[in-house]
Order: C-alpha cells, then structure tokens, then sequence
C-alpha cells in the first residue's frame, strides 16, 4: 500500500468537460514517480454517457449537455449538491485491483452514509449504492496502464429533478435520492466523512489542503 500522502485537490464547481481533459492529460502524462491525487468537485448540470451508454437511457436531455465520456458504464447525471471523487491512483503500485478499487469505493460510500444514519447496500448485479431500491451513489472507472481516473459520486443535497429525464446508469426501474431525504447533512461535512473512509478503504494517507 501506498506509503507517501496522495493530495486531495477541491476544485470547487466546475464544467465536466474540462475536469474530464484534465484528468486525461494528468494519466497520459504519469510515470511511475507520478504522485497519485484524489480530486473532489461539483459539477455544474451535465449528463455524462459512458462507454456503454446506449442512446435509448437519455429520454429528454433538453437544455443540460451530453457528454460523451471514456468511463466504463451507462448514462448518469451530475449536479451541484452532489459529492464528485475522482481517485487518479497508481493501482499497481498501491497493490489494488480494479474489482478491489470498485467494492472500496462502494464501502467507503456504505460508511459515509451510516455514519449520518442512512441505512444503504450495494447490489452485485449493478454497482453503485442504494437506498430502499433507489440509486443514492454511482461509480465510474478508466483504468489506463494500470492507473485510475474518474471514480463515484454520491448525492447530498442535490435537485433529483433531472434524473427523471435519463434511466440512471441504465436502469428502467430504480428510482434516485439523496442524504437530504434523511438527514440534514452539510456537503464539506459528507466530503470529509467520505475522504476518510477511502483512506480506511485503501489504507492510505489523503492530504487535504486545509490541513497543515
């Protein structure tokens, strides 16, 4: 496991698009000295198509963009008031395999959601977590020479509405909710939780930039 710090970057509200070219460039560009980076962002309103997105799942777009993207999976959205994580890790180097990198985050987001009272699980036939049949947490991966990009998202507090016009990840009979629905929960407080169960998860240390 990894045994230097891997910084956290907020990036804050910002276009998928060019978080997407950044994350390209910044995996093209790794060695193996390369520091591994966890990037933690809101994104302004935006479907995003994964590589096995059928055209069929977007069933009103309307005024947000598509994006087609190079993750694995199905259609999904993105909005303010939704956690976005984006784990750029040398998987080979941090020892972990990609199905070890998908049940981590998965737990991680399990603990974050217990800890603010909110009783979730994970399906095997469809990764992501749920709540009570409806989807509170979805992941997407790329793995490049053995090195990760893009990652999970998990909603907080969010305007659900434009889930309404795709089928979720693919998915015609799961409904979407979030932490507002069972807790009044503030976003910087669900990203600390949750940047702390990834470092349990994986056993590494995240240095945030608000910490000395």
């Amino acid at each position: 496991m990894a045994s230097l710090p891997i910084n956290v970057r907020k990036l804050g509200l910002t276009r998928y698009e060019a978080v997407f070219a950044e994350m390209q460039t910044f995996t093209r560009a790794r060695d193996d000295s390369s520091a591994d980076e966890v990037w933690l962002t809101q994104h302004y309103p935006v479907f995003t198509q994964g590589q096995a997105g059928k055209p069929e799942h977007i069933l009103n777009a309307g005024e947000i963009p598509v994006v087609q993207s190079d993750r694995g999976g199905q259609v999904t959205y993105h909005g303010p008031g939704q956690i976005t994580a984006y784990l750029l890790l040398d998987l080979r180097r941090l020892g972990i395999g990609v199905r070890d990198l998908v049940c981590g985050m998965e737990k991680a987001m399990l603990h974050t959601l217990g800890v603010f009272g909110v009783e979730a699980y994970a399906r095997p036939d469809a990764p992501g977590v749920y709540v009570d049949g409806n989807k509170i947490g979805s992941l997407g991966l790329r793995v490049r020479r053995g090195c990760s990009y893009h990652g999970l998202s998990l909603n907080v507090d969010m305007d659900l509405a434009p889930f309404a016009r795709i089928n979720p990840c693919g998915l015609t009979d799961v409904g979407v909710t979030h932490i507002a629905d069972f807790a009044a929960v503030a976003l910087k407080e669900a990203e600390e939780v949750l940047l702390s169960a990834l470092e349990a998860q994986f056993e590494i240390t995240l240095r945030r930039p608000d910490r000395s």
